[in-house]
């Protein structure tokens, strides 16, 4: 009589899985299999030998949960059964963060459902970073970085691959900011109260202006955008007067630091 030893997922290799996976029965005294018994639905097998049989998950398969497998042969005889778990398919819900600098990447926690089989978090294009959730409704990563690219800001899907299948793209999202870089200054002197405008690219989301003085001590300036690549500051009072510099802040990064005397 047909003997089943193990069943092995061929896309998790392991016994766990989700509908649509090839699954490979092994055992002895196979060769006589003309279906599988995937609990109370009838597979055709895929493949049947001596010492194995193959089939495919079927779609009727429930959501989650613990299902019996056996295969039954041309003379009706069915083996004894094996237990194949079917993994619900993962969601996500939110990110910790926004944005991140595409310079560097960064850490996130990605929340969801159904996380505990997870073996990579995907950021678009950018690219994928393996995990190992211990918790089934979230995992924290480090996001790569995206030296390629070209916009200011690259706005990603964040999705979860488990052994239930890879989470829907575009409901959870992230944006990577380019890093912010001045080119000039005008005018590059100047008293607490005065307006200065700055000029540059990936001006995008600025956080912060920051002044530093000749005795590195700095100052957070209040500013007002203008444009992607223009902002008008006002320089900030308690500052020691002499050769000093500016820098903008964004998501991205912080800008080069460009001088500035203050008078």
């Amino acid at each position: 009589m047909a003997a089943i030893t193990s069943l092995v997922d061929t896309t998790t290799n392991t016994n766990q899985g989700k509908p649509g996976d090839t699954v490979q029965i092994n055992g002895t005294a196979l060769s006589t299999t003309t279906r599988v018994n995937f609990g109370a639905t009838s597979v055709t097998p895929t493949g049947v030998t001596a010492t194995q049989v193959t089939f495919v998950v079927p779609s009727t398969a429930p959501c989650s949960g613990q299902v019996s497998v056996s295969v039954s042969s041309n003379t009706g005889a069915t083996s004894n059964s094996r237990p194949f778990f079917v993994i619900a398919a993962p969601t996500t819900t939110a990110l910790s963060v926004t944005c991140l600098p595409a310079a560097t990447g960064g850490a996130a926690t990605l929340f969801g459902t159904n996380f505990l089989t997870g073996t990579q978090v995907g950021v678009g294009a950018v690219g994928s970073v393996a995990v190992t959730p211990t918790q089934t409704n979230q995992v924290t990563f480090t996001a790569p970085p995206n030296p390629g690219q070209v916009a200011d800001v690259s706005t990603e899907p964040v999705t979860i691959t488990t052994a239930g299948g890879t989470s829907a793209s575009g409901t959870t999202l992230v944006d990577y900011y380019l890093t912010p870089a001045i080119t000039t200054v005008a005018p590059a002197t100047g008293t607490a109260g005065d307006d200065v405008t700055i000029t540059g690219t990936s001006f995008i989301g600025v956080d912060t202006v920051t002044f530093t003085d000749s005795a590195a001590a700095t100052a957070t300036a209040v500013f007002t955008p203008i444009s992607d690549t223009q902002l008008v500051a006002t320089v900030p009072g308690g500052l020691a007067a002499g050769a000093g510099t500016i820098t903008v802040t964004t998501c991205g990064g912080t800008s080069n630091a460009v001088a500035f005397t203050i008078t």
